[in-house]
């Protein structure tokens, strides 16, 4: 089973950005995609991005169209999610997680239902 492990989380003022990255022990068939999510306090978890391994598809939501950018190092096996101009609202432990799923439609990639394979999460903090 792969292993996922998150960084890059930390403090950044509001309208700053941050680079968190989620490294896989593997990038292989057994998985079609690894999304990010995250989940502030007393909230529920929600999908920010996700990107298949295998192609080159990528999924983000609606509200981080434009803001945050999901990509891959196949090398590295690892997946960054660049985000950009963080607001208040915005501090939450972000996870990633792989999924099964092929040829769903894309808002399936941002549910968490589908996600099986879970890392520990890294914390984000926006404040000045």
């Amino acid at each position: 089973q792969v292993q996922l492990v998150e960084s890059g989380g930390g403090l950044v003022q509001p309208g700053g950005s941050l680079t968190l990255s989620c490294v896989a022990s593997t990038f292989n068939s057994d998985f079609y995609a690894i999304g990010w999510f995250r989940q502030a306090p007393g909230a529920r978890r929600e999908g920010v991005a996700a990107i298949s391994v295998t192609d080159a598809t990528t999924y983000y939501a609606d509200s981080k169209q434009g803001r945050f950018t999901i990509s891959r190092d196949d090398d590295k096996n690892t997946v960054y999610l660049q985000m950009n101009n963080l607001g208040p609202s915005e501090p939450a432990n972000y996870t990633c997680a792989t999924t099964t799923v092929r040829n769903g439609y894309y808002y399936r990639y941002l549910w968490e239902d589908d996600y099986t394979t879970w890392g520990q999460g890294t914390q984000v903090t926006v404040s000045s």
